[in-house]
This record gives structure tokens, C-alpha cells and sequence, in this order.
């Protein structure tokens, strides 16, 4: 897996592209920098840069994963529905 501060640059700047009132999955990114999704939700993990809105990443199912380091954390929810992203029993719908 690929943790080093080089992936987490490459997976900020991913985030930084994802527009307002959208998401991308764990899973898109991944692809995207030929990582795995894994490896992507740990470099987010890490992050502490506000600019990066790593709110708007989440499961290739709906769920909305981790932010902070808590799952389904109510910040992350607020955030996601406050840029009109619906969300119903932790899920984007």
C-alpha cells in the first residue's frame, strides 16, 4: 500500500477538483492515481488541510465512510447535506 506523503499530495489534489455539491467514491480516486481504495481513505485520514474537502469522498455504495477518523461522523453529514447532497440513515441517496 502506498502511505508516503507523495500519494497523500497526489489524492489531495484529486479532492480539490470534485465540485461543490458532488462526491467521488474512495474507489474513483483510486483508480484515478492507479492505487487502491484503501490507500486513498488512509492518505484522507491523514489529511489536515481545510482546502482538501475530503467530505465529498465517499463509498462506492453510498455510504459515507470516514472523516476525522470517525465513521459516520455527524460533521461529515452536515457538511455533505449543507452543499445539498441528500443523505438518509448514512448514505447518499
Amino acid at each position: 500500500m502506498q502511505y508516503d506523503s507523495e500519494h497523500c499530495r497526489k489524492v489531495y489534489e484529486v479532492c480539490k477538483k470534485i465540485p461543490k455539491g458532488q462526491t467521488m467514491s474512495y474507489g474513483d480516486i483510486a483508480k484515478i492515481l492507479k492505487s487502491s481504495p484503501r490507500a486513498v481513505g488512509q492518505a484522507l485520514k491523514k489529511n489536515k488541510n481545510k482546502d482538501v474537502p475530503c467530505h465529498r469522498v465517499i463509498h462506492s455504495d453510498g455510504r459515507i465512510g470516514g472523516y476525522a477518523g470517525i465513521r459516520n461522523n455527524p460533521k461529515k453529514i452536515k457538511i455533505l447535506k449543507s452543499e445539498n447532497i441528500h443523505i438518509s440513515m448514512g448514505r447518499k441517496i
